[in-house]
């Protein structure tokens, strides 16, 4: 399974690409980052041309890693305004494309992620990138914090995985049971 993390920006858009090898649940390092790297627009252009930029880059990237699942930060708060409609922009982009693609979607929010990789929402970005380095078997921390966000949101994806699948499996079976009764 291929999972495609992205955490979006106007000016750089980080990505990061993990597999999930299918090995026993006891083996270890089943997970592997694939690749990572950011995506730069020039901020002298104007938006809609960075953002047409960004939508080839992105749809590039989907077309030859061709992920199962893409996983988009959900941005719920940002003091500048001006950051926030760009990560807005371009997550709707990455959204989009991933969608026509016909991935599966999913969004996280950096609390989630951090709660998920490290225990703790409230965890500094260091702290994010010693445990995505440490998950991954990585040699040094992912960098810059935009792969290592991007990574990260894979990973939550990946880690979620288990409480998802079963989830589903409860859930079908209690709508079995309703139907026999």
């Amino acid at each position: 399974m291929f999972v495609l993390g992205i955490d979006p920006g106007l000016t750089r858009c980080g990505y990061g690409l993990v597999k999930k090898e299918n090995v026993s649940p006891s083996a270890r390092n089943s997970v592997v980052a694939v690749s990572g790297g950011i995506i730069v627009t020039d901020h002298s252009f104007d938006v809609p041309r960075r953002l047409s930029r960004l939508m080839e880059e992105l749809r590039l990237l989907i077309e030859e890693s061709r992920p199962d699942v893409v996983v988009v930060e959900r941005v719920f708060f940002q003091t500048n305004a001006k950051t926030a409609v760009g990560i807005g922009q371009a997550g709707g982009l990455a959204l989009a494309l991933a969608d026509a693609a016909g991935c599966e979607v999913v969004q996280y929010s950096s609390n989630e992620v951090k709660q998920t990789v490290t225990g703790y929402g409230g965890a500094t970005k260091l702290q994010v990138q010693r445990m995505i380095a440490s998950l991954l078997g990585l040699n040094g921390l992912p960098s810059p914090p935009d792969v290592a966000d991007a990574l990260g949101l894979a990973l939550c994806y990946l880690m979620n995985l288990p409480m998802r699948d079963a989830i589903a499996s409860s859930s079908k079976a209690i709508l079995a049971a309703r139907g026999t009764r």
